[in-house]
C-alpha cells in the first residue's frame, strides 16, 4: 500500500531524528538542568521553532502542496509547476526576511508578552531576549527548507524532508558539547546557552544547503527571481491566512503554554519541554509521517474524483495512528517515572525535578492519540482547499484551552497546564471528525470503530501489566547504565508482548494489513475499511 510505504520511509527517518533529539535533550538536561540559563534558552528555542511549525510546516505546507501537486499532475507541462514554485519562492524569501527583521527588532516586546515574569529574576529577561535574537534567523532558513521539502513531497520523494531534522539535532548536540567544554574552561551556564543559540541558526543553514542539493539532484530547478504577485501566488496567500490558524492549534497552544509556564516557578518551562520530548517521540514519528504522506495522496485522489479511495486512505491512516499511539500513550503514562529517572536524572537534573517531569509526561500523553489524529483529519479539509472550517474549530478549542488554563494552572501548576493541553487537543480532533462525518468526506465504519475499541482494550490490559511490573525494578531505574538499560528493556518488551498478544486475541489487528506488510510487494487492492 502506498500510504504504508511512504509512512514507513518518513517514519523511519523521523525516528532517527527523534532518537538524536532525545539524546540532545538528555545531554541538555544533565548539562544545564532546569535553571535560569535553561529557561532562557528554552524560550529562545520555542520562538522560531513554534513559528516554523505554525507557518512553514503548517499553514504554508498544507496550502502549497495541494496547489503544486495539481499543477504537477495537470494537463499542463511540468514547467508550469516549476514556474509556480519559483514565483512562490521569489515572494516567500522577502516575506521571511521582513518578518524576521521586524521580530528581532521587537524581541524585547515579544519576550515580555510570553515571559514577563522573567523580569523578576535578575538577568533572566535580558538573557532570553539576547538568545532569542540569535536563534530567530533559523525561522527564515527552515521555512525555505519547508518549501523545498513540499516540492519534493509532491514528487513522492519524502526521504530528504524527513532527514533534515537529523541535521538540526546533530548540530545542537555539537553546540551542547562546545558549550560544556567552554564552561569547563572558565565559562558558566550562560556560556552553554549562548553556544546552543548559535548552533540553532547554524543548523538552519546546514539544513537549507542539504535541501537545495537534494532538490537539484531530483531534477527540480528552482531559481531566485524578481517577485511577482501572480494569480496563483495570491490564491496561495489567501489559503495560507486561515490555514495559519487552522493547521496550527497545537503550535499556537505552545505559545499559550509558554505564557502560563513562565508565570510559574523557575524551571517549569524547561521541565515542560523535556517532558514533551518523551511525548514527541511517538507523535513525531507517527504524526508527522502520516500527515506528510497523506496530504499529497489525498489531493491526487480528490482531484481525480476518487472519493471512495480517499475514504479508504483516511480509514487506513486512522487505524494506523490508533494502533501505534494508544499503546504508546498508555505505556508512557504508566512508566513515566522509570523513563524520566533512567534517561534524564543526573548531573544538574535532580530527582525532585524528575518527579515533577514524570507527572507532566503522564498528563501530556493523555492527548497523544489526538495529537496524531489531527494530522489525519486536517488533510481531509486542506486537500479540498477548505482551510476555513479548521479555523473555527481551532479558535473554539484555543479559547477553551485558555479558559481551562486560568482555572487549573493556579491550582495544579505545570501538571494542570499539561492536562489542559491534552483535553482541548482531544476536543479539537473530535470536532474535526464530526464535521468530516456530517459532510460525508470521511465516516468511520463499524469495522474500523470496532478495531479501534479493541486496540484501546489491549492498551488497557498492557497498562495494568506494566503498573504491576513497574515497582519490582524501582531501584534499577537510577542505577548504573547497564541497570537502567536492562530494566527499561524489560518494561518495553513486556508491554509490547502483552499489547500485541491481547490485540491479536481480541481481533484488534487488521490481518489484511499485516499480510500486506509481509509481502515483498504491496497488494494491488487495499483493504476497504469503509465497508
Amino acid at each position: 500500500m502506498g500510504l504504508l510505504r511512504n509512512v514507513g520511509t518518513i517514519g523511519g527517518l523521523t525516528a532517527v531524528s527523534r532518537v538524536f533529539g532525545f539524546v540532545r535533550d538528555i545531554l541538555l538536561a544533565r548539562v544545564l538542568g532546569a535553571g535560569l540559563a535553561a529557561d532562557a534558552f528554552q524560550l529562545a528555542f520555542v520562538l522560531p521553532n513554534t513559528f516554523r511549525r505554525l507557518f512553514a510546516e503548517g499553514a504554508f505546507s498544507v496550502a502549497f502542496v495541494p496547489m503544486y501537486t495539481r499543477a504537477l499532475h495537470s494537463e499542463a507541462d511540468e514547467a508550469a509547476a516549476e514556474r509556480f514554485a519559483n514565483d512562490v519562492l521569489a515572494v516567500f524569501v522577502w516575506v521571511l526576511l521582513g518578518f524576521s527583521a521586524l521580530a528581532m527588532l521587537a524581541m524585547p516586546g515579544i519576550v515580555w508578552l510570553l515571559a514577563s515574569e522573567y523580569q523578576s529574576v535578575p538577568g533572566k529577561f535580558e538573557l532570553a531576549v539576547s538568545l532569542s535574537r540569535v536563534t530567530f534567523p533559523y525561522l527564515a532558513l527552515v521555512s525555505l527548507v519547508a518549501l523545498l521539502s513540499g516540492v519534493l513531497n509532491a514528487h513522492s520523494k519524502f526521504a530528504p524532508g524527513a532527514f533534515v531534522p537529523v541535521l538540526l539535532n546533530l548540530t545542537l548536540i555539537s553546540g551542547i558539547a562546545a558549550g560544556y567544554f567552554l564552561r569547563e574552561a572558565g565559562g558558566s551556564d550562560v556560556t552553554v546557552a549562548r553556544s546552543l543559540a548559535i548552533s540553532v541558526s547554524a543548523a538552519g543553514a546546514v539544513q537549507l544547503a542539504y535541501m537545495a542539493w537534494a532538490t537539484r539532484k531530483a531534477g527540480v530547478r528552482l531559481q531566485f527571481r524578481f517577485p511577482r504577485l501572480t494569480p496563483e501566488v495570491k490564491r496561495l496567500g489567501l489559503l495560507i491566512l486561515p490555514a495559519t490558524f487552522g493547521a496550527g492549534i497545537y503550535q499556537i497552544s505552545q505559545f499559550v503554554d509558554t505564557f502560563f509556564a513562565t508565570s510559574l516557578e523557575q524551571g517549569s518551562l524547561t521541565l515542560l519541554k523535556y517532558a514533551d520530548r518523551l511525548n514527541q517521540m511517538p507523535l513525531g514519528i507517527v504524526g508527522i509521517a502520516l500527515g506528510t504522506a497523506i496530504l499529497p495522496m489525498l489531493a491526487r485522489q480528490i482531484q481525480s474524483g476518487d472519493e471512495s479511495g480517499a475514504q479508504r486512505l483516511q480509514a487506513s491512516a486512522v487505524e494506523m495512528a490508533t494502533l501505534l499511539t494508544l499503546p504508546a500513550a498508555a505505556a508512557l503514562a504508566v512508566c513515566a517515572p522509570a523513563f524520566v529517572t533512567a534517561f534524564f536524572v543526573g548531573g544538574k537534573m535532580t530527582l525532585a525535578d524528575g518527579a515533577i517531569m514524570a507527572d507532566i509526561v503522564a498528563a501530556l500523553v493523555c492527548g497523544l492519540p489526538a495529537y496524531v489524529l489531527v494530522k489525519v483529519f486536517q488533510p481531509g479539509f486542506f486537500s479540498r482547499e477548505d482551510t476555513r472550517t479548521p479555523v473555527w474549530i481551532a479558535a473554539g478549542a484555543l479559547v477553551i484551552n485558555i479558559g481551562v488554563n486560568f482555572i487549573v494552572v493556579p491550582r495544579y501548576g505545570i501538571i494542570g497546564l499539561a492536562a489542559a493541553t491534552a483535553f482541548t487537543s482531544t476536543l479539537n480532533v473530535a470536532t474535526l471528525y464530526a464535521i468530516l462525518h456530517l459532510r460525508g468526506w470521511f465516516r468511520m465504519s463499524g469495522a474500523l470503530l470496532s478495531r479501534v475499541l479493541r486496540q484501546a482494550f489491549a492498551a488497557g490490559v498492557m497498562a495494568l501489566g506494566l503498573w504491576a511490573l513497574l515497582p519490582l525494578m524501582a531501584e534499577r531505574y537510577s542505577g548504573n547504565v547497564v541497570e537502567r538499560a536492562w530494566s527499561l528493556a524489560i518494561l518495553v518488551a513486556a508491554g509490547a508482548i502483552v499489547f500485541f498478544a491481547v490485540a491479536w486475541l481480541v481481533g484488534a489487528l487488521d490481518k489484511g494489513h499485516l499480510a500486506q506488510l509481509r509481502r515483498r510487494r504491496p497488494a494491488k487492492e487495499p483493504v476497504n475499511l469503509s465497508e
